[in-house]
C-alpha cells in the first residue's frame, strides 16, 4: 500500500557481505521501490526475503507468532504497545551513522511514544483522506461534493454515491478516530460505551459500501470502479497516475497522519544485517527512488500548508478500549 506522503531525506557507504546472507523484511504493500531492493542486494551481497501485509493487524499477528523477522514497518501509534510487550528491540545507534539525516520534527513527535527514539527509525509519513473520482462522484451526487467526512458518515449523502462505488479502509483505529472527530470527540479519550454509541453511524454507511478493504480498492480506483474511497494518499496518487480523474481530499474537519517506522523485532535472526538495511534506507538517493516510485509526478495531490494544519497524528488507543473497538469493527466490516 503506497501510504507515502513525503519521504525522509537520508546517505551510505556500501558494505560487502557474503552472498549466503539473507535478511527477512516485512513491509506494507507497494511501499518501496523494487529497484531499492535490487540495488541493496547488488551493493551488499545480502539477499532480501521481502514480504508484505495490508493491515496493522496482520503485522501484529506475525510479531506475536514469534516468526523470524529482521525488519518490520509499524505505524507510530503501535510503538508503545510493541515496546511494552518486548516485541521490538532497541537500536544500536553506532550501527546507524546515517541516522543524522533524520527529520528532527518527526523524531520529536515520536519521542513521546518511543523514549529517546531508541526503538524506531522514521521511514515515511502520510495521511488518510478521500480519493474522489470527481466526474463520477459529482454525477452520482447531483453536483459538487462537500469537502467533508459527511460523504461517509451522513447516510443520506453516502446513499447518493452508492451506485458509483464507495469503499472504506480496513483500518479500525483510523476510521473510528475520524468518525469520533467528525462528531466532535476523541476516540482515545472516549469511554467504550461512547464508542459503541457513536459507531452506530457506521450502520447507515455499510449498505452503501462495496466493501471494507485496504488492498482491493487500489486496483478498483485505478480502473475507475470506485467514485469515493477512504484512502491512503499514495493510493490516490497511483490512481491519478493510472489516468483516472482522482483527487485526494483532506476534509474540512481534518484527518490523521501516520508515521511509519523501521524497527527490528525481537525475533530477528540477523540483527547486524537489519541495521545495515535500515542504514541503507537512510541515504538521499534511496529516499529519492522510493519517492519517485510512489509519487508518480503528481505534485498537485500534495496537501498544501493549510491542509497540513488539519492533519494530526493518530493517537494510541488505550488497551481497555480494544475489545470494544474489535467488536464494533467486526460488525461493521462483515456487515453483521
Amino acid at each position: 500500500m503506497p501510504r507515502l506522503l513525503a519521504s525522509l531525506l537520508l546517505a551510505l557507504t556500501p558494505l560487502l557481505a557474503s552472498a549466503e546472507e539473507v535478511i527477512r523484511v516485512y513491509n506494507w504493500n507497494d511501499y518501496i521501490a523494487p529497484q531499492v531492493l535490487k540495488d541493496f542486494e547488488a551493493q551488499t551481497g545480502i539477499r532480501v526475503e521481502y514480504h508484505t501485509y495490508s493491515t496493522a493487524e496482520e503485522l501484529q499477528t506475525l510479531l506475536a507468532s514469534g516468526e523470524a523477522i529482521d525488519v518490520a514497518v509499524p505505524s507510530h501509534d503501535t510503538l508503545p504497545t510493541m515496546i511494552k510487550s518486548g516485541s521490538i528491540q532497541p537500536l544500536d545507534f553506532a550501527l546507524l551513522p546515517n541516522r543524522k539525516h533524520l527529520d528532527k520534527q518527526l523524531l520529536s513527535t515520536l519521542v513521546a511514544l518511543d523514549p529517546a527514539n531508541q526503538h524506531a527509525v522514521p521511514y515515511l509519513w502520510g495521511a488518510v483522506g478521500l480519493a474522489i473520482n470527481t466526474p463520477q462522484a459529482e454525477a452520482a451526487f447531483g453536483g459538487p461534493l462537500p469537502n467533508s467526512w459527511s460523504l461517509l458518515f451522513d447516510a443520506t449523502q453516502s446513499a447518493r454515491l452508492a451506485n458509483c462505488g464507495m469503499s472504506v479502509l480496513d483500518a479500525p483505529d483510523e476510521t473510528l478516530t475520524l468518525l469520533l472527530n467528525y462528531q466532535g470527540r476523541s476516540l482515545a479519550r472516549s469511554a467504550p460505551s461512547r464508542i459503541e454509541r457513536s459507531s452506530r453511524v457506521l450502520d447507515g454507511l455499510r449498505p452503501n459500501l462495496r466493501y471494507v478493504d485496504s488492498e482491493r480498492y487500489i486496483e478498483d480506483l485505478n480502473q475507475g470502479k470506485l467514485c469515493v474511497a477512504m484512502a491512503w494518499v499514495g493510493d490516490a496518487l497511483a490512481a491519478a497516475d493510472a489516468g483516472q480523474p482522482v483527487r485526494f481530499v483532506v476534509p474540512d474537519e481534518g484527518s490523521i497522519l501516520f508515521i511509519d517506522n523501521l524497527v527490528i523485532p525481537s525475533s530477528a535472526k540477523r540483527v547486524d544485517l537489519a541495521h545495515r538495511f535500515i542504514d541503507y534506507l537512510m541515504q538521499p538517493k534511496v529516499a529519492a527512488l522510493i519517492t519517485a516510485e510512489t509519487l508518480r509526478n503528481q505534485p498537485g495531490l500534495y496537501p498544501d500548508r493549510d491542509t497540513k494544519r488539519r492533519l494530526h497524528p493518530l493517537e494510541t488507543l488505550p488497551e481497555k478500549h480494544s475489545a470494544t473497538r474489535d467488536a464494533v469493527w467486526t460488525r461493521f466490516r462483515d456487515g453483521s
